[in-house]
């Protein structure tokens, strides 16, 4: 079983459209120790779709997560049988997303208000793969058409309780509440308030579990101040906006483990990415979608 949750203090966000295979080979080419995910994957589209196409990648990206997203364990444990002969270091099950889409065949952040199905989804993962399968959730859910309010401390305790029973060891846990109806996932991102506070009551509550934070951080004190209530921090949009504040994290958090890395430089991070990014190109891959981990590099 992977051992990545007492390596890795630092990680990078699944995010749909945007932590494709180039991305990632570029943001491991600033930073070579934190986690890397990849985007949300359906189980059926794993199961039924191109394999290779959806779950091959570098080996220069590990270490890796998958995140599934699904609701039905059978699909999610052949899933996880498949992906782990791609060589993945962890699995991770989206408890988080508030799309309408998602909604729609219930996964996601709709899966918070079911705990206990959570922990049967774990429990058929974790028995079809040797990897540690994880959660990404938020603190809470809120929903007017379900008559839906999951947003109390209480709430998140009861999840966590659920779900880790059944051999979860390791919780992202997004600092806000997911809003159900009538916001976008971009507002889902903004608009509920920051809740950091239960997240780190969480950590005070189960000190044997992993306890990874996301949501918001954007400078190196705010995630020291956060690393010194839980044990990891989770990096969404300042990796897309200010992506050389990356190569920063494995000299200021890797400790002695890092003592022989070197800091890279935009003019090595370039040099290697041109001859990649034209390899690419060359295979099919849109120019635009291949530029974007650039955008914000200067």
């Amino acid at each position: 079983m992977s051992d990545s949750c007492t390596k890795h203090p630092i990680s990078l966000a699944p995010m749909v459209d945007k932590t494709d295979r180039d991305w990632r080979w570029i943001m491991r080419h600033i930073t070579k120790k934190s986690l890397l995910y990849t985007e949300m994957i359906t189980a059926p589209a794993i199961v039924r779709g191109n394999r290779d196409k959806l779950l091959a990648f570098d080996p220069l990206e590990k270490p890796l997560v998958l995140q599934l997203g699904w609701d039905e364990p059978e699909a999610l444990a052949e899933s996880c049988r498949i992906a782990e002969d791609y060589g993945y270091d962890e699995i991770n099950l989206n408890c988080g997303c508030p799309s309408d889409k998602v909604q729609r065949h219930d996964f996601g952040a709709a899966l918070m208000a079911r705990p206990e199905h959570v922990a049967r989804l774990v429990e058929a993962m974790s028995a079809a793969t040797s990897l540690r399968v994880t959660v990404k959730n938020r603190i809470g859910i809120r929903s007017k058409k379900s008559n839906l309010s999951l947003e109390d401390y209480s709430d998140l305790h009861n999840f966590i309780k659920t779900v880790s029973s059944a051999g979860c060891g390791k919780f992202i846990v997004h600092s806000r509440i997911a809003i159900l109806e009538g916001l976008s996932p971009r507002a889902n991102r903004d608009v509920p308030p920051l809740r950091p506070e239960d997240v780190y009551r969480i950590k005070e509550d189960f000190p044997n579990l992993f306890i990874e934070i996301n949501g918001g951080y954007k400078t190196p004190q705010q995630i020291d101040e956060a690393l010194s209530y839980v044990d990891g921090v989770m990096l969404g949009r300042i990796a897309l906006d200010n992506p050389w504040m990356l190569s920063q994290v494995d000299r200021r958090w890797f400790g002695s483990d890092i003592l022989e890395y070197q800091s890279t430089t935009r003019r090595a991070v370039l040099e290697a990415a041109v001859p990649y990014l034209i390899r690419r190109a060359e295979e099919g891959a849109s120019r635009g979608v291949l530029i974007q981990p650039l955008m914000n590099f200067f």
